[in-house]
């Protein structure tokens, strides 16, 4: 269970964080302000922002094991859904809304896929060994983000050095499945120059990934992530951020045929520089990412997706309670799927007002246009307040617009109508309310609303071509709407027991109808106990209740209890032993129909610093 408290969100391409040195053991520990720039353009703190910002730290990543999904589904407003274990298709929903409008970003690089069928990213190979911070930001986004970012965005950072010199850290575990992990991270750090490497390695014999036979469907992947920055002079730093992984993922390709395998290959670059002239920092930026895809007994064998990005991002004081963002951005995206290639682009001009009328009050005004090759530009646009009733109570609210392209598959592909798609378009709101009870912990519940129309789907209709005989991509009618309620807080009992839990209440319907594979209700629960100095101990309970799934004929999947264990042991200040059973009282649960979900699995690591 994730631990809600405030921690620091850093984006691996905006800098300068103040230094505060301590001693220990290792060096200078190096810690950084409380500065968050995942909900926004301007950096802020997490504790006065308006919009809606979970975070899961290392350690709820590392309790999690090998795949990133538990750690996700852990966050209040966050549900997975998954077609089998670790590697399979997994799909995160924020507020009841799918893969399609969420985006992701990996140290600043954007990583949906641009091949799919819709633009999205396949969370089922994202695996935990270099991670170590996920920020879940919710409500639409298109304002700071453009396209895919209707629900919310997953931001995802990757292990620094914390010390001075040279540092790092490894991990070994074995598990149930057949499971073997390995990671390995080290960097340097000074006042100039900044570097970190993440290695690692998971391989899995897995279950099989539907319930219509018993044929193991393994995972294994390797991985490799590198954060690199210098500072030239007191005013210019420059950087680059680097990802890639190299997998292969079994399926069950029908209830019938248990054969598919998927080999995928991901890498991704981003190049940075940072100038400072008196108030203001100007940021120049060029990203590039590539998933390529293998599907030997696929209708559709090769896919290849790629995006490049530059963009351009000035940010300043306009006086000592007002800031402003100013930049634009350009993006082109390319698929080939077999022999078929489509490319499109689009540029985007944006800005960020930010200002605190008063010492307890913060508001955010930010507006983004984005110019398409093949269809109309598009406004959006986002206004965020946060007010401090007291020193205790904190209120947000965040209001926006926002849209999600139809991707190249939707507008090129052989589905293509004959008239072209328009974007889906959406408006959220939310309004919460949180309460602080010092450093024992804190409370907070956010209602939300959204609602998503001119939607695309799939159906007949007059823009269809005559080889189209099943249909073709179509706007449709009617309007997904998802509106509910989450509650999440953290208290500490004792010095050494501390209590954490998260409930969602989410009703998501398409036009009256309600959509798939969104639990009603989500609830999470951990206990966590400091036994001695060294030992801690964890308890965790998952309550999933009122899901449906199907096509035309909807049925309600089984409602179900998952019971977690976990314990460490420090060995001594940087090494650890650790073990977890998840699901212990082995139930049989299924989050998409006809699909396994994990029984009892047991694991084993070791852990050590440097």
């Amino acid at each position: 269970m994730a631990r809600l408290t405030s921690k620091l969100l850093l984006c691996s391409t905006l800098i300068a964080p103040s230094l505060v040195a301590a001693q220990d053991a290792g060096g200078t520990v190096i810690e950084l302000e409380d500065i968050v720039v995942f909900g926004g353009l301007l950096p802020t703190n997490l504790d006065t922002t308006g919009a809606t910002i979970d975070v899961a730290d290392s350690e709820d990543i590392q309790r999690a094991g090998p795949s990133a999904t538990t750690a996700l589904d852990a966050l209040p407003g966050v549900s997975v859904s998954a077609n089998g274990g670790l590697g399979g298709s997994a799909t995160v929903r924020i507020r009841g809304l799918s893969g399609p409008y969420v985006g992701v970003r990996v140290d600043g690089i954007d990583v949906a896929d641009p091949s799919g069928p819709q633009t999205a990213f396949n969370f089922g190979t994202l695996t935990t060994g270099a991670l170590d911070r996920v920020a879940v930001v919710k409500g639409t986004q298109s304002a700071v983000y453009g396209s895919e970012a209707i629900a919310g965005v997953v931001e995802i950072e990757t292990w620094r050095p914390e010390v001075t010199g040279l540092s790092g850290k490894a991990q070994v575990e074995v598990g149930s499945f057949e499971t073997r992990a390995a990671n390995l991270s080290f960097g340097y750090l000074d006042d100039r120059a900044e570097l970190a490497v993440s290695l690692g390695r998971v391989t899995s014999e897995g279950f099989s990934a539907r319930d219509t036979d018993d044929e193991n469907d393994g995972f294994e992947q390797s991985t490799m992530n590198l954060f690199a920055a210098y500072q030239v002079s007191d005013t210019i730093r420059i950087g680059v951020t680097g990802l890639w992984s190299d997998g292969t993922a079994e399926y069950d390709q029908a209830e019938t045929d248990p054969r598919g395998e998927i080999d995928e290959t991901r890498k991704g670059f981003r190049l940075f520089g940072e100038v400072q002239t008196g108030a203001w920092t100007h940021e120049l930026s060029f990203s590039r990412y590539q998933i390529d895809r293998f599907d030997d007994l696929g209708f559709t064998r090769d896919f290849l997706g790629e995006r490049d990005t530059a963009a351009y991002l000035a940010t300043g004081e306009l006086s000592s309670g007002m800031s402003l963002a100013l930049g634009a951005d350009w993006t082109e995206e390319r698929a080939e799927l077999d022999a078929e290639a489509y490319d499109a682009s689009n540029s985007a001009v944006f800005a960020e007002l930010k200002a605190n009328p008063t010492d307890a009050m913060e508001v955010s005004l930010t507006l983004r246009y984005d110019d398409y090759s093949d269809f109309d530009g598009q406004f959006s646009g986002r206004a965020a307040l946060s007010y401090q009733i007291n020193d205790a109570t904190l209120i947000r609210a965040s209001l926006g617009t926002g849209y999600r392209a139809p991707s190249l598959y939707e507008r090129f592909g052989p589905y293509a109508g004959s008239t072209p798609l328009d974007p889906e378009e959406s408006l959220s709101f939310d309004l919460g309310i949180e309460h602080s009870y010092g450093d024992r912990g804190s409370v907070k519940a956010t209602l939300f609303w959204a609602e998503i129309d001119n939607l695309i789907g799939f159906g007949s209709a007059p823009t269809c071509l005559p080889s189209h005989a099943f249909g073709c991509y179509i706007q449709t009618d009617g309007i997904t709407e998802t509106r509910g309620l989450e509650i999440s807080g953290s208290y500490a009992i004792t010095d050494r027991v501390r209590l954490s839990g998260a409930y969602t209440l989410t009703n998501t319907e398409n036009d009256g109808e309600r959509v798939v594979r969104v639990p009603r209700h989500d609830l999470s629960l951990a206990l966590e106990a400091d036994v001695t100095d060294r030992l801690q101990l964890g308890v965790n309970m998952t309550r999933v209740a009122d899901t449906l799934d199907g096509f035309g004929t909807l049925e309600a999947l089984d409602d179900y209890t998952v019971w977690d264990v976990s314990a460490r042991y420090e060995i001594t200040d940087t090494a650890s032993v650790y073990g977890a059973i998840h699901n212990v009282t082995d139930v049989s649960y299924q989050t998409v129909r006809g699909f396994n979900a994990p029984e009892r699995t047991i694991r084993f690591g070791v852990e050590t610093s440097f």
